[in-house]
């Protein structure tokens, strides 16, 4: 059982650390790096240490419970889980455009084959991965090959970074400038929309429910923040790196900027891999989550999830090459991922109280304090965006 545990303890934190780490997780991290330099350090730390607690407490919850946030939902209150589910469908539907046009690009680097052929390529290989014979395997296989592959990369920059460790240190733990909004961003982008739902489903699927699982929930949840927050800082520090010497980033494409400084004339290459990797296993997980919440309207979605599987791809794969990269879409849905952490927070942290369900869980009082803290800024937010 130990065994059998283990592998979907990490099964688990890499799908849902793969999900996070997309097209926008490099953007992002590039982005603020550029804007806030070594005080970057601290917003990383005060993130992870946010998503920690905000994951624990979901996934702790949906698999003592054995149900899903939905389920949850809809015990609380007559259709707000429907509503939850629809939301998580509709945002990672609308992220895969973006992820599938990540994909293109890092083909096209590597490759210089047109991004179109680049996106059609991804989901040939999606498709495979979903529709062949032990497919929950070959997806877990993929996603830690990538997962590890991607740290590599993000390692191999360290090696050459050129920065005052003492100070990078030291601002991360005492910045002189702290950026409340590029918190908030990179929480929503580590846990926000149907990420923070990929692993507690994957442990579900495997049967790790009830409380004697509670360990190695634990486990699994800070494993998946804990390796997204590693490659977030490593990535920080390469970007910092070359930012210090001078280089003007190329806005268009921060990123990849940061890999060519980096690796001279194999930074093109080693960015397509790095972005391509991202873009793919963030569709992975989108699919997959997307389609688990979608099981609880009709038997016909579990029956025919594969086939689900292959129709929200092909959606995403459509709309990225006949209308090219939605904006306004993307916006919309990016709206939408704003609200759906701090209202699956809100149905974990109410169906606590439901005694009927969670008699013998025992949450503590502190922490779940601290995720109410959380739900109250994340929602504060989220509705201030939409202004």
């Amino acid at each position: 059982m130990f065994k059998k545990s283990g592998k979907e303890i990490m099964a688990a934190a890499l799908l849902m650390a793969t999900s996070a780490i997309g097209p926008g997780f490099l953007t992002q991290t590039t982005v603020f790096t550029e804007k806030l330099l070594y005080n970057f350090g601290f917003v990383i730390i005060v993130s992870i240490i946010i998503d920690v607690v905000a994951q624990v407490t979901i996934w702790r919850t949906l698999t003592f419970s054995n149900l899903k946030a939905q389920q949850l939902g809809n015990i609380l209150l007559p259709g707000l889980g429907n509503l939850l589910a629809v939301c998580v469908a509709f945002g990672g539907l609308v992220f895969n455009t973006g992820n599938f046009a990540g994909a293109g690009m890092g083909i096209n680097a590597m490759f210089e084959i047109p991004n179109e052929w680049g996106i059609l390529i991804t989901a040939i290989i999606v498709f495979y991965l979903f529709f062949s014979e032990n497919s929950l395997k070959k997806l877990d296989y993929v996603v830690k090959f990538l997962g590890i592959l991607m740290l590599v990369l993000i390692c191999i920059m360290i090696f050459t970074a050129q920065v005052d460790f003492a100070k990078l240190i030291g601002f991360s733990l005492l910045p002189e400038v702290f950026d409340v909004k590029s918190t908030i961003t990179l929480i929503g982008g580590t846990v926000g929309g149907y990420i923070t739902f990929a692993g507690a489903q994957r442990l579900m699927d495997a049967g790790l429910v009830g409380e004697e699982y509670s360990s190695e929930v634990i486990k699994s949840a800070s494993i998946g923040i804990l390796f997204t927050g590693v490659l977030r800082y490593f990535l920080f520090i390469g970007t910092l790196s070359v930012i210090l010497t001078g280089l003007s980033l190329d806005a268009a494409n921060p990123t990849a900027s940061v890999f060519t400084a980096t690796f001279g004339s194999a930074g093109k290459v080693l960015f397509g891999l790095m972005i391509w990797a991202a873009s793919i296993t963030s569709v992975i997980g989108a699919t997959y989550t997307s389609i688990a919440f979608l099981k609880d309207f009709h038997p016909v979605f579990e029956q025919k999830k594969k086939l689900f599987a292959l129709i929200f791809v092909l959606v995403s794969v459509t709309v990225i090459l006949v209308f090219g990269k939605p904006v306004n879409l993307l916006l919309f849905a990016g709206y939408i991922n704003g609200f759906i952490l701090p209202v699956g927070l809100a149905i974990v942290l109410l169906s606590i109280r439901n005694k009927s369900i969670f008699k013998k869980f025992k949450y503590p009082v502190f922490l779940q304090f601290v995720a109410w803290m959380i739900l109250l800024i994340l929602s504060g937010f989220a509705i201030y965006s939409l202004f």
